[in-house]
């Protein structure tokens, strides 16, 4: 009888060949997927941002805002996975295994992680500024408190600052980077299940819950930082300073070392080593 999904160790193995394709890559084609993958990841997270507005000056709890943010949040890893581009956090994962395995070299998985990570970030803002800035979608209230508390609650490095009459603390260097890890580990499981599947459907299903619940939790995703931080910039409530140094930094390095390790490496050793799977 014939499954529509893949065993795990299956699975691990359809990761080591595609770090093999995106070893063999073009420049031109990773720099053009790159850059759709910012701005798909960045469409989810503008969606989350206008389908909350105005839900805590409403009085919706915290936990049922976060799980409205969370659920429709995942359009932008389904667009990436589904339509195809290249996605830094997921490319954490593919090529740690392909390097592990031998499909992949130190320098393809330099020139994937180093290239992904800029044309994510040029994607990201290019759809903040755009669609979020200059058509006025994300200006307007209560959009526009909601982006800056956002922008403001993961970059202000631990300070304390006044959103819609409550004080609210930010993100700590440690906080950011231990986030960031958790995040990226379930971002590639939500990539691992997507490849398990071989159908559509499951494949959104597979994407959804793992990024519905980092969300919802409160992880942190540099490329989605990207997008959420880059808008309280252009309102002038945050610099490029905080962004990089408080955020961006710890939240990218967090990102590796939960796809790289937690992912990667772990699934490489229990599949793929010594090439044989194991049940």
């Amino acid at each position: 009888m014939s499954s529509s999904f893949k065993s795990p160790a299956d699975t691990a193995k359809i990761v080591d060949g595609i770090a093999e394709l995106k070893e063999k890559s073009s420049l031109g084609n990773l720099i053009i997927l790159s850059f759709l993958a910012g701005a798909y990841i960045a469409f989810g997270g503008m969606l989350a941002e206008v389908v909350t507005g105005g839900m805590a000056a409403a009085g919706f709890p915290p936990g049922l805002t976060k799980l409205f943010f969370g659920a429709v949040f995942p359009v932008g890893l389904m667009l990436v996975i589904i339509a195809g581009s290249e996605l830094f956090t997921g490319n954490v994962m593919y090529m740690t295994v392909g390097l592990l395995s031998g499909k992949s070299t130190f320098y393809g998985l330099s020139r994937n992680w180093i290239f992904s990570w800029v044309f994510n970030f040029v994607g990201a803002i290019f759809v903040a500024y755009v669609f979020g800035y200059l058509t006025g979608i994300l200006t307007t209230e209560p959009y526009m408190t909601n982006a800056l508390t956002i922008a403001q609650t993961k970059a202000l490095g631990g300070a304390h600052f006044v959103a819609s009459g409550k004080s609210i603390a930010s993100l700590t260097w440690d906080q950011a980077f231990l986030r960031g890890i958790a995040c990226n580990w379930l971002v590639c499981l939500a990539v691992y299940l997507a490849l398990a599947s071989d159908d559509i459907i499951g494949k959104i299903f597979g994407i959804w819950f793992p990024i519905m619940a980092f969300v919802a939790i409160g992880f942190e995703h540099s490329v989605a930082n990207m997008f959420f931080i880059p808008m309280g910039i252009i309102f002038g409530k945050v610099t490029w300073y905080q962004f990089i140094f408080n955020n961006l930094i710890p939240v990218t390095i967090g990102n590796i070392i939960g796809g790289a390790i937690f992912v990667g490496v772990l699934y490489w050793y229990v599949y793929l080593r010594d090439n044989k799977l194991k049940t």
